[in-house]
């Protein structure tokens, strides 16, 4: 049983990206590959945390392909907003986006990019994971969202669905 205060951050690397129509990087859409992989992805998001409060998205073309496969998959229209500051960011972007979530927000899913997201889940659980395409990392914090910081969160699992633990 989780504790009534507990939230849980889903950390998930965009899907593998097409790189060859030549387009600025923002706008790289998704390969074949990657749009079975966001489809795995979200099919073990829906068995797993069939209740996602919201998704945090980059506004790159990939990150954003990569949430609309996952939550076909989802099938129960979870809310998205679209982080401009969660485009090459930083970890201490990607921490100040986690810090203002309400409390009211039991689960997020974080869709973004690598280095930020790999170091995101380093500062946060305090292991170091490697995150490939369409990788996720399954964070608990026990406390708010302004309590994220450095070892405030259990990395509960990591790697391509579905091969989480």
């Amino acid at each position: 049983m989780t504790a009534p205060t507990e939230r849980t951050l889903l950390v998930l690397r965009h899907a593998k990206s097409d790189w060859t129509g030549g387009q600025a990087d923002i706008d790289r859409t998704l390969n074949e590959r990657g749009q079975g992989q966001a489809q795995a992805a979200g099919g073990w998001l829906a068995e797993q945390f069939p209740a996602i409060d919201v998704a945090i998205v980059s506004p790159a073309t990939r990150a954003r392909a990569t949430w609309a496969l996952v939550s076909e998959e989802l099938g129960s229209g979870v809310e998205a907003r679209v982080d401009e500051r969660a485009y090459a960011a930083s970890v201490a972007d990607l921490l100040t986006i986690v810090q203002e979530l309400p409390d009211a927000l039991r689960t997020v899913i974080l869709v973004a990019h690598n280095p930020g997201l790999e170091e995101l889940v380093s500062v946060l659980g305090g292991e170091d994971i490697t995150m490939p395409t369409a990788g996720l990392a399954v964070l608990t914090l026990p406390g708010s969202w302004a309590d994220a910081g450095p070892s405030a969160a259990t990395l509960q699992a990591s790697g391509r669905p579905p091969l989480l633990p």
